[in-house]
């Protein structure tokens, strides 16, 4: 069978088109990076929407944790401390116990206990805590003169917040957002250990990875390609991020613009 061939077959068995069979004998590296660039498509699926869907949840818990209301400060400082206090793991075991636990009360809850839904949403849950005590830390550091000048114009409500508070905000956050959005991809990985079943053999690409591991004793060739996609995906993510980071300081001089670095985040 040639690459090209291969290619077809496999390219999007991930999401259940092409050939149903995995291959069982004389693996190739066409074979290994096909199917483990398959299984990415759930890995870009799960971060892309969590981070979307988290972004926009983060930016309310962040206002609702500056609030001077109880009523909304207390319930967003007890969400981020308790996704912020508890390992992701451990919370994908205990998010498909709880819904498995209200999959009989009613059909409508069933897709929970499916990694497309349910692993998404715990992912969403943490990265939103992880993401909201970030943009919390920017509101705090936001330099009094911005708010004050902002008062002096006569600015109050949502215009203050539009047009002085959101884009200071995420300018301070930025640089420590791209690490939180870079971490939730990497994060992915661990839905394979998780209870969220992989439904026919339609797993992401740790699950390929571990096929192709397990059936050709060598673990020094799957796993290298799948490091190499998550890497790509580090770097497209660095240069998106980068590109916003340059749009939300555009007005500011050239020697002055806080610069996206590449490090390894070895410790979160």
């Amino acid at each position: 069978m040639s690459c090209t061939q291969t290619i077809l077959d496999y390219g999007l068995r991930a999401i259940g088109y092409g050939e149903r069979l995995l291959p069982r004998s004389d693996f190739t590296l066409c074979q290994q990076f096909t199917l483990i660039g398959s299984g990415m498509i759930w890995n870009i699926y799960f971060g892309l929407f969590a981070l979307m869907f988290g972004f926009c949840f983060a930016v309310a818990l962040a206002m609702g944790k500056d609030s001077p209301r109880a009523l909304l400060r207390k319930p967003s400082e007890w969400f981020i401390f308790v996704f912020r206090g508890s390992p992701l793991f451990i919370q994908f075991f205990f998010g498909y116990f709880v819904f498995l636990s209200l999959k009989p009360i009613h059909p409508m809850f069933e897709s929970l206990s499916a990694a497309w839904l349910g692993a998404l949403i715990v992912l969403f849950c943490n990265t939103s805590a992880y993401s909201a005590e970030i943009f919390y830390g920017a509101l705090k550091s936001i330099p009094k003169g911005d708010t004050e000048a902002a008062d002096a114009y006569g600015m109050s409500g949502w215009p203050r917040f539009k047009r002085i508070v959101f884009p200071t905000m995420l300018r301070l956050a930025w640089p420590a957002y791209t690490n939180e959005a870079i971490f939730l991809f990497h994060s992915t990985t661990l839905i394979f250990f998780t209870g969220f079943p992989a439904r026919q053999q339609r797993g992401d690409a740790l699950y390929y990875a571990s096929y192709f591991a397990d059936k050709t004793f060598n673990p020094f060739v799957p796993y290298p390609i799948l490091a190499m996609y998550f890497i790509l995906v580090t770097l497209l993510i660095i240069g998106v991020f980068g590109i916003a980071n340059k749009r939300l300081n555009r007005h500011l001089p050239s020697q002055a613009r806080p610069k996206l670095r590449l490090r390894p985040q070895i410790i979160r």
